[in-house]
């Protein structure tokens, strides 16, 4: 078992069951998966940009993402129905927590003049998401052997029915918070 599950269900859970006074086990928010997704719109003409963006989100996740197609035509952009757009890896249980903790601990501290995330970033659904510029962050990745720097848009989907129920779940987790 992952240390941060252990956290979840040794602090965390008694933790919130106390502050929300919740009647029941089940009410007790958890997170329920996390999405990765990386936009490749610049890699439409590329094959191996959008193979070596592939291998790199592979790499951070420990899971093969799924490439994502355009579902309409859009003239502006140059893309056509069906093009390779994207890639997105969803996260759930053992992954998904040795993934969290490896953000949390060794990724986001390695961010250039790092504040802290916003805490304004919730969905109104108790759903979190946040934008990192850089795929380097993470150690897997070499910086020698990547050939663009890329961004990517992670998403923790919790089981809360509001956001102030998730903004607790993920404080405890230990996602920083900028002050």
């Amino acid at each position: 078992m992952s240390r941060l599950r252990e956290q979840y269900q040794n602090e965390v859970a008694p933790a919130l069951k106390e502050k929300f006074a919740y009647e029941n086990v089940m009410e007790i928010p958890k997170l329920d998966k996390v999405v990765i997704n990386m936009g490749l719109g610049d890699c439409k003409d590329n094959a191996k940009g959008l193979e070596a963006a592939v291998s790199d989100l592979a790499m951070i996740t420990g899971q093969a993402p799924i490439v994502t197609k355009a579902k309409k035509s859009v003239a502006n952009f140059k893309v056509r129905e069906g093009m390779n757009v994207g890639a997105k890896v969803t996260l759930r249980g053992e992954k998904m927590y040795e993934f969290i903790d490896k953000l949390f601990n060794v990724a986001l501290p390695r961010v250039r003049d790092f504040q802290g995330l916003s805490n304004k970033s919730f969905d109104g659904r108790g759903n979190y998401a946040f934008g990192v510029k850089e795929q380097l962050i993470f150690p897997e990745i070499e910086y020698d052997k990547i050939d663009k720097i890329r961004g990517m848009d992670i998403m923790f989907i919790t089981t809360a029915k509001t956001d102030e129920e998730a903004h607790e779940l993920l404080k405890l987790l230990g996602l920083p918070y900028s002050k």
